[in-house]
């Protein structure tokens, strides 16, 4: 045992005794060195005394290095700090030496310590130039061998910055990545032709398919920290068109403990052409909010119901029940869970439209907060099946709704989408449905210790079911992308930031309020289809193109995010807004919600979506099936 641990620890420290050594070595032959440029390379010097001397020597060059620790330095690694660690064991040396011939002619010493002053001059200068430059000649070999001969792709960092600088460090330091960079590019014209560590900055510009085809380069790396999205946007079209593949490196606060490592360096996904910034989980409203409470999240298989569990757990909860009907991606979920060693949560099969049972729940956990992601989302199948639609979206969501007032929550939360502004769909309409009735809920039970939050916001990237995923499945069975209308466009925002302001948004929420999130800038979904199929290395339209397939029944070509007669009141959170909506008679609203319910196995398909037309008057019909209805709905209201 005891031998194993010897061979390792010498395995380990091997490196550093053979620096060592070499240091000590280059230390006698400058010592000879210097004997002979003193002496005119003549030998008129006692040889017996410079072998004697040469032991001492090499005594206190062992001992000068070995306090500072220059030996444990990594060669290839090698840097100011390292010459400077050296220069003070050189001076540790001279100064010795000075000291010994000192006391040598002082007290008559032995003849060995007699050395000559301009020996130990010449001796500490030969020392500083030859152990520093070899130092970084050692350097130089090793990335020679190492990294210059193995096969690399030759680079572009765009951004002569410090965080270009950074990126170019850790791809110089990191031996095992396969980058070699050959230029800088920046638009600041005054870096233009200048130098950084012997590479050339480039105007970006400059780069056409002449100087790529010369330089060999098969990629460009974004190295701007804050980058804004139409800045990226432009980046990567002007180089995915030459045939370049785009890089990005990471928000500074992704490095892995504060060090950029090359590995961190991905291609540019859609998700970064979008411009979301990162998110904060570290909240403290939100931490107030969750801290010591039992929460309930409905839909928590979903894609929002499964983030909005993933970023409660980060807090201090008290219990966390996750509640959906979906049995496999509940099971992922829960696996997913145990694997990060959650505690204190409970994972329940179940199904909103079932009153009894959820009351059963309501009992047994007797839950503080409620967040309802449980719906069903898809307009093109809510357009086909509105019992179904009508039967989640509006009586689940009554069903939370009544029982969450029955056992005293303290909060509810409810998720909604921007296809409730006047709706053009059956899956719009119902969820503008479950609105009002959260709504009234809110208003007529005033007594009530229940405050209802409402959160509308458009589509969220990577969701199931969603267009960038549809996208990504089309572009690996080479196409063609299918886009309904060429001037569509949708909001868009990631996953995380949703969830994030939904919780945001339920914490500052004092009941009744519809909170409206800033989506940004509205995409055009052609444009976005050109730009994964360039992301993917293709080019739109030779290799894969995009097929233009007609609105589905239902489909808007644009989104809103207020209805008619609705503005916004600005909240303290600048993504934040709450809608200041136009008034609705609750009176007559809430029995139509619970009729259409109640009536919901007697009644027929088109008599189900007139029932809503006459709850929403705003609700105008795309689709042909149920375009008579609308006509009839005028003329009764």
């Amino acid at each position: 045992m005891l031998k194993k641990i010897g061979k390792k620890i010498i395995a380990k420290h091997s490196s550093q005794w053979l620096v060592l050594a070499i240091d000590v070595f280059t230390v006698l032959v400058t010592f000879t060195i210097s004997y002979l440029i003193s002496f005119n390379f003549q030998p008129d010097f006692e040889i017996s005394n410079l072998f004697a001397q040469l032991i001492l020597i090499g005594l206190i060059a062992t001992l000068s290095f070995l306090i500072i620790g220059s030996h444990k330095g990594i060669i290839r690694h090698t840097g100011l700090k390292d010459a400077n660690n050296i220069i003070i064991g050189v001076n540790i040396i001279a100064t010795l030496l000075i000291i010994i011939v000192l006391f040598g002619k002082i007290y008559s010493f032995n003849q060995i310590f007699n050395i000559p002053v301009s020996i130990i001059y010449i001796h500490y200068l030969l020392n500083i130039v030859l152990l520093v430059s070899s130092r970084f000649i050692f350097k130089e070999l090793y990335k020679y061998f190492i990294y210059d001969l193995k096969l690399t792709s030759n680079v572009l960092i765009y951004g002569a910055g410090n965080a270009g600088m950074i990126t170019y460090e850790a791809i110089k330091n990191d031996v095992h990545n396969k980058y070699k960079v050959v230029g800088f590019l920046d638009d600041n014209t005054s870096k233009a032709g200048k130098n950084i560590d012997m590479v050339k900055v480039y105007n970006p510009d400059y780069v056409d398919e002449e100087f790529i085809n010369k330089h060999n380069i098969t990629e460009v790396i974004v190295s701007i920290q804050n980058v804004k999205s139409t800045k990226l946007i432009e980046i990567v079209d002007s180089f995915i068109v030459k045939s370049l593949k785009v890089k990005i490196v990471p928000p500074v606060n992704k490095w892995i403990d504060g060090d950029l490592q090359v590995g961190q360096i991905k291609q540019v996904r859609i998700e970064d052409l979008l411009g979301r910034k990162p998110i904060d989980i570290n909240n403290p409203s939100i931490k107030k909010e969750i801290e010591n409470k039992v929460i309930l999240i409905t839909g928590a298989a979903g894609s929002i119901g499964s983030e909005i569990a993933r970023q409660v757990a980060t807090y201090n909860y008290k219990h966390l029940i996750l509640l959906d009907q979906a049995e496999s991606p509940l099971y992922d979920l829960q696996q997913d869970f145990k694997r990060d060693k959650r505690k204190n949560f409970t994972v329940i099969i179940g199904d909103v439209r079932v009153g009894t049972k959820i009351n059963q729940l309501f009992e047994e956990f007797k839950p503080d907060l409620v967040y309802h992601a449980a719906a069903y989302k898809h307009v093109p199948l809510m357009e086909s099946n509105p019992y179904q639609a009508i039967k989640s979206n509006i009586l689940g969501t009554i069903n939370m709704t009544d029982l969450s007032i029955k056992h005293q929550v303290d909060k509810f939360v409810m998720i909604s989408t921007d296809k409730a502004v006047n709706p053009t769909n059956v899956m719009g309409a119902t969820k503008r449905v479950a609105e009002l009735y959260i709504t009234c809920s809110s208003k007529m039970n005033k007594a009530s210790k229940t405050k209802f939050i409402t959160t509308r916001f458009g589509n969220v990237l990577g969701s199931n079911g969603s267009v960038i995923p549809l996208f990504k499945k089309q572009i690996d069975t080479n196409g063609p992308l299918t886009v309904t209308h060429k001037e569509i466009t949708r909001f868009f925002m990631t996953i995380p930031e949703a969830c994030q302001l939904v919780l945001e948004a339920g914490a500052m929420g004092n009941g009744g309020e519809i909170y409206v999130f800033d989506m940004g800038e509205s995409i055009k979904i052609f444009d976005l289809a050109v730009n994964m199929i360039q992301l993917s290395g293709y080019k739109y339209p030779d290799d894969i193109d995009i097929k233009i397939v007609g609105l589905r029944p239902g489909e808007k070509i644009y989104e809103e995010l207020l209805g008619d007669g609705e503005n916004t009141i600005k909240t303290h959170h600048n993504k934040i807004m709450i809608a200041k909506a136009k008034e609705i008679e609750c009176g007559l609203i809430k029995p139509k919600i619970i009729d259409i319910c109640d009536r919901l196995d007697t009644t027929s398909k088109i008599e189900l979506v007139s029932k809503m037309k006459e709850i929403i008057p705003e609700y105008i019909s795309n689709n042909s099936e149920y375009e008579l209805l609308d006509t009839e709905t005028v003329k009764t209201n």
